[in-house]
Parts: C-alpha cells; structure tokens; sequence
C-alpha cells in the first residue's frame, strides 16, 4: 500500500515556474515506477513524465521536454516534478502516481494522490 499526497500548485504567470512534490507513504516506495499526469478542464488525463523505481530512466511528452524535469529521493520518499517556463496550456490539475510497470497509460498506474491544481495565466 502506497499513499500519495501532492503539494505546490498555484498560480504562476505564463513564464514563471513551479516546484511540484509528492510525499508517499509505504516502506516499498522505492519499488514504483512514479509518474506525473495532468488533466485540463474539459479534456482526458494525460501523461506529463514518468521516472523509473531508481530513479536512473526518465521519460517525457513532448510538450513539457526541455522545461520540466521529474526526480526522486527514495530516501525521504518523494518525487518531483520542476516546472520551467510554464505555458497557459499548462494548467490543469497535476497527479502523481505509482506503479510497479513501466508505462505513460494512467490505466497501469494503482495508487494515485488527490491532485494540485496548477494555473499558469497569459
């Protein structure tokens, strides 16, 4: 059992950046592949960046390569996602999750936290 909880959303100007965390709970953290996903209002969940279980494979949608980079602290249980450059289209509501596959689908991921909304203005 993992529990996920998100932290440091909030409103940036297009431009700016944000740093997101997700603290995890559960001894086996280190065993999960993490992810960040996002959804927009009025549009499906989407995979942002995924970091495998060690932490050495990274992988991201095009649309954030070059400004966001996601990492983790198996020792404290955390991961992150730095947010750079933020662009409106960037708003949405941000989730971490765990899995142990590797995969970008969200369906494949088991333990999800609450969300932080993220809102980059014009």
């Amino acid at each position: 059992q993992v529990l996920l909880a998100e932290s440091g959303g909030g409103l940036v100007q297009a431009g700016g950046s944000l740093r997101l965390s997700c603290a995890a709970s559960g001894r086996t953290f280190s065993n999960y592949n993490m992810a960040w996903f996002r959804q927009a209002p009025g549009k499906e969940r989407e995979f942002v960046a995924r970091i495998s279980a060690s932490g050495y494979t990274r992988l991201y949608t095009d649309s954030v390569k070059g400004r966001f980079t996601i990492s983790r602290d198996n020792a404290k249980n955390t991961v992150d996602l730095q947010m750079n450059s933020l662009k409106p289209e960037d708003t949405a509501v941000y989730y971490c999750a765990g899995a142990m596959t590797v995969s970008v689908t969200g369906s494949q991921y088991k333990y999800w936290g609450q969300g932080t909304q993220v809102t980059v203005s014009s």
